[in-house]
This record gives structure tokens, C-alpha cells and sequence, in this order.
């Protein structure tokens, strides 16, 4: 296929968060000379969403600080923006789109960047005060709600309650965060690094409990308390859920396209249609480097992965197979993680977790002496150092890992 270059043709972008946003921009880099429409349900610009549970939760940061791009820049790039409106229908065989407004758009490529939504605890009932975050208008709520001495009751232990539950503790609210796993952060994070941030939260004064099994919002109208199954009940003014998300392939399974834990797509971000190509959250996406179908949720996963559909779409050969990372903001640490935790023999620890906020310390995963993943907690260096070393698969010395006096230029093995 030869790059694009009729200005009659039409790429429709559905789904304005990172990865829409950054596909909608690079396609127009990449050569893309037709209309460039980007569809978003939200009625705001396109922002940073991590900032949510952080500094626009806090109330230092407003939405229009986060914007990922000005209005200037879509205009400048010739992207269409069509803000607060929502595809209900997809037609494959047309190649149409029908709009919640009634109205039918054409497309001759069409990119998927529709993310996730977040699960919801089962038969909950509808009550005042109950709170999830993944909008902004999500943020601005639960902002609201919040006050100094108010209860919040936070059910998941995961980055984003992690993340709440920092931020209201330190306005003044009393914080409970309920965990059904053994511990915090076990379906991302190693022990060393759960048992770490179980610690931090309870020297800040919030209150973590694991292995609850299951809870039961109270309240009649508004919500007063959130009940374990083994009868205790934990009084609560505001309470949020984060217990996860799961994909948005709402159009891509009506339509009929390939869909097992997200929209599936090939190396080269193109779904199993030819004229449709996806991004971001959403995606079941083949990993070269791990030897298995990954699916992430992660801004730099979403932004990687835009890029490479929009040279694709114009014509390009570009494979995906980046290396994840990811990172969150606790209070005054910061955790910077590079690669998964996938098949690694054993993992060495460098600096004192017990006594690691000020000077940090990171976790190195390890097979062999090949470096899988690593967590770096207050230790910005090493992660960008552990990127390179992961990336490239650079064989490592495991005692200059370890030894605090040996510098990251130390922790390549010297026969590389």
C-alpha cells in the first residue's frame, strides 16, 4: 500500500484520549493529506488523565493545565474535533459511522482508540456520595465531596486507589482502603514493592486492609458505610471504587471484528479489517519481545502504539513492539517501573526499602543475568538507565546492582 495522499479520503479517529489524541496529530506527520476527524464523548479538550487522581484531585491543577494539546494545534494539524458526541453504530461493509446526533459519517481508514471503563461492584446500589475515577468530571466530584475530617472509603488497592487515597489523607480525610487480594498492587507490582507501599500508606495514616473478600454499600439515598462480608462495617461519607477497568470493544464486537481481552491487532496495529487500525487501552496487541499477546494499560503503551498505526495507515511498515513502563506518584515517592514481570528467576534489591523515602531504592528483576524488569522508587537515574538495559537486552553485573558505591555505569557486565 503506497502512502496516502488524495484529499478526498477520510481517517475518523474514535476515542480523544492519549492515544486518539496522538494519532489524530501524527497522521497528519505522516503524510495523511484527506480529513482527519477525532470523535470524543467527553466535552473537554483532550488532557492527561494521570494528573486525576494527583494534582487535579488536590485542586492544583485545573483541566485546561492538562491539556495534552491547545485547540491551536488540532486546527494547525487540520484534525477535525468532534467534542462531546458519540459513535452508537458501526457499518464495515459501508464504512460508516452513525453518530448519537443521527448523523452518518464516511470513512476510508478508521482508528479505534476507545481505552476502558471502569468495573463496577456488583449489584451496588445507586447512592449519593459513591465515587469512580477516570474522567475529569469524575476528579472535580470527588474533589467536591472531599473535606477535611470526612470518611472516604476507597475498595481497591490498586495504582489509582493507591494514588486517591494519598491525596485525601493528606487533605485531612480519614482514608480506609479495602483490598480483596493478599496484598496491595498484586496484579502489577512484586511483594517488595506492595509491602513498601502498605507501609508508606500506614505511616500516613491510612488505614489498609487486605484480603477482604467481598463488600456491600449502605445507605438509603446517600452512602453511610461500605459492609465486608464477615459483618464489619467501615462508616464512610464518600467512597471510590477502583477495582479495574476493562476494555471498550462495545462497536468492535457489534461489528463484528476479532475481539479476546480487547480489539485484537497484528504488529502493526491494524485490526482484523483492514481499513480499521487501533490503539492504546483497548488493544490485545502481540508482543515480539515477550512471546505473548499483551494488553496495557498505559499512557506510554497508548502513545507508542498511535504512532505506529498512523504511519501504517499512510502507507508505512512500522512494527510495535516498545518496551512498557510505567509510573505513579504516592505522596512525596515517586515509582518509575520498566519492563513486565514476566517469567523472571529471582530479583536483587538495591538500597534500604525500610527506611526509602528520602534516598529511594530500586528492585531488579532478573533471568539469569539478562535484566527483565525493574521498579525504582525515588531513583530516576537508574530507571532511565534500566530502560536502556532492559531494551537492548544487555547482560548485567549483578554485585555492581547491588552495591550502593558502584555507579548505573557499573551495571552493564564489562564483556558487553
Amino acid at each position: 500500500m503506497s502512502v496516502v495522499t488524495s484529499q478526498s479520503q477520510v481517517c475518523v479517529v474514535v476515542g480523544a484520549g492519549h492515544a486518539g489524541s496522538a494519532l489524530a496529530v501524527q497522521l497528519r506527520k505522516e503524510g495523511w493529506a484527506g480529513r482527519i476527524v477525532l470523535i470524543g464523548e467527553e466535552s473537554h479538550l483532550p488532557y492527561h488523565r494521570p494528573p486525576l487522581s494527583k494534582a487535579v484531585l488536590a485542586g492544583e491543577k485545573t483541566i485546561d493545565a492538562i491539556l495534552l494539546r491547545p485547540q491551536t494545534h488540532y486546527a494547525a494539524s487540520g484534525v477535525e474535533l468532534r467534542l462531546g458526541e458519540r459513535v452508537v453504530a458501526l457499518n464495515r461493509s459501508a464504512r460508516t459511522l452513525q453518530l448519537s446526533t443521527g448523523e452518518e459519517l464516511h470513512y476510508d481508514f478508521l482508528a479505534l482508540c476507545t481505552g476502558t471503563f471502569p468495573r463496577h461492584l456488583p449489584d451496588a446500589p445507586a447512592l449519593e456520595g459513591v465515587f469512580q475515577l477516570r474522567t475529569a468530571d469524575d476528579a472535580v466530584r470527588i474533589r467536591a465531596a472531599a473535606g477535611v475530617g470526612r470518611r472516604a472509603v476507597i475498595v481497591g488497592g490498586g495504582y489509582i486507589g493507591l494514588e486517591v487515597a494519598a491525596v485525601l489523607v493528606s487533605q485531612g480525610l480519614q482514608v480506609t482502603v479495602l483490598e480483596a487480594a493478599s496484598r496491595l498492587l498484586r496484579r502489577v507490582a512484586s511483594p517488595v514493592i506492595s509491602a513498601f507501599f502498605a507501609d508508606l500508606h500506614a505511616r500516613h495514616g491510612v488505614k489498609v486492609l487486605t484480603s477482604v473478600a467481598g463488600v456491600e454499600l449502605l445507605g438509603d439515598g446517600h452512602v453511610t458505610g461500605v459492609r465486608e462480608t464477615t459483618g464489619t462495617v467501615h462508616a464512610a461519607d464518600l467512597v471510590i471504587v477502583g477495582i479495574g477497568v476493562l476494555p471498550e470493544t462495545v462497536l468492535a464486537n457489534k461489528s463484528g471484528l476479532e475481539v479476546e481481552n480487547g480489539i485484537v491487532v497484528d504488529e502493526y496495529a491494524r485490526t482484523s479489517d483492514p481499513f480499521i487500525y487501533a490503539a492504546g487501552d483497548c488493544t490485545l496487541h502481540p508482543s515480539a519481545r515477550y512471546g505473548t499477546r499483551l494488553r496495557l494499560e498505559s499512557v506510554q503503551n497508548a502513545l507508542d502504539q498511535a504512532r505506529v498505526a498512523a504511519a501504517n495507515i499512510c502507507g508505512k511498515n512500522v512494527l510495535y513492539d516498545a518496551l512498557p513502563w510505567f509510573w505513579s506518584d504516592q505522596f512525596d515517592t515517586k515509582l518509575q517501573s520498566a519492563g513486565l514481570l514476566l517469567d523472571h528467576e529471582h530479583h536483587v534489591v538495591r538500597g534500604d526499602v525500610r527506611n526509602a523515602e528520602g534516598k529511594g531504592f530500586s528492585v531488579f528483576y532478573l533471568r539469569g543475568d539478562i535484566m527483565i524488569a525493574a521498579d525504582c522508587v525515588n531513583r530516576a537515574k537508574e530507571f532511565i538507565t534500566c530502560k536502556r538495559l532492559i531494551s537492548e537486552r544487555i547482560r548485567v553485573n549483578v554485585a555492581a546492582l547491588v552495591d550502593e558505591h558502584c555507579s548505573v555505569d557499573d551495571f552493564a557486565a564489562s564483556e558487553n
